[in-house]
């Protein structure tokens, strides 16, 4: 059953408009049709009544109740029907870091994250959002944009393990085959990725895409690849790169939008991974793929 603090559950009352005992713009019938349509679920089962009534009492008991996997599917269906109504009434977004937060909160319920730092005994493990995480996160890519060449890229693998560490994706760091080296690797929903990062003044160019696929197709048919370039890719290279290949791509607007955001990372690149199945493209820009 998932625990939904009393702060996580103000923040669910503002992002679904939820404070009069509303629910978005449902009325009772509207209400009863999505869950039923989309979800499968009866949200007028007198079990959702125990706290009251109303259409927002429901919910918050519902979401209380069910397990945090169907807690999750429920707010990720709230949020995409939200979406669909500020799209049609070009309402500007109200709740600060809405969806990064969402993300963040969906995260935690179904216990992704990084593990406690500390042995001591009973320690809750670390949260997936973390403002203070967060901001050494920005302080330590802003360090490495300060180092010289032959410093940042050693820091720039680093700094992205440390990344993805936070978000609970088992980061290992760059090791070395022979005649080829690899910049790290992580695991996200069972899949292992290796990682190619980049911190260099010119962008990335078809052969450094062949390059970087050519030493995923010589490991494991279900190794995956995630590239990370600082400076981003010329749109020749990608277009050259084709389509269908097991590898995505991120740049340097795409970490600071995801860290501006606090987007966590592993929502980010399982995004990525879906723009990348649904297109063929191996590149699809977080401010795009997170509107």
């Amino acid at each position: 059953m998932p625990k939904i603090k009393a702060v996580d559950m103000k923040f669910l009352d503002e992002v679904f408009q939820m404070e009069s005992g509303y629910v978005l713009d449902f009325s009772d019938r509207t209400m009863a049709s999505f869950f039923s349509d989309e979800l499968n679920v009866d949200i007028y089962d007198v079990r959702y009544a125990t706290d009251g009534t109303s259409k927002a009492k429901r919910l918050r008991c519902f979401l209380q109740t069910v397990d945090a996997q169907t807690a999750v599917r429920v707010l990720d269906a709230l949020w995409t029907y939200r979406a669909a109504l500020r799209a049609r009434s070009g309402e500007p977004e109200q709740v600060f870091n809405a969806h990064g937060r969402l993300l963040a909160l969906t995260d935690l319920l179904q216990g992704k994250g990084a593990q406690p730092t500390s042995a001591l005994f009973g320690q809750p493990p670390v949260p997936v959002y973390d403002h203070r995480t967060l901001q050494h996160l920005k302080a330590d890519l802003l360090r490495v944009s300060t180092l010289a060449p032959h410093e940042r890229g050693y820091a720039f693998e680093e700094f992205l393990s440390k990344l993805f560490n936070a978000y609970g994706l088992k980061a290992r760091e760059g090791f070395r085959n022979r005649g080829e080296q690899i910049d790290g690797s992580f695991e996200l929903e069972g899949e292992i990725y290796l990682v190619e990062a980049k911190w260099q003044a010119a962008r990335i160019g078809v052969a450094e895409l062949f390059t970087f696929q050519g030493k995923i197709d010589q490991k494991a048919a279900w190794a995956r690849g995630l590239f990370i370039s600082d400076s981003g890719f010329t749109e020749e290279g990608l277009h050259a790169f084709g389509r269908g290949k097991r590898l995505v791509c991120m740049d340097g607007l795409d970490l600071n939008d995801a860290l501006e955001r606090a987007l966590p990372i592993n929502h980010v690149i399982s995004r990525k991974v879906r723009h990348a199945a649904e297109t063929g493209h191996s590149f699809g820009r977080v401010r795009d793929l997170f509107p």
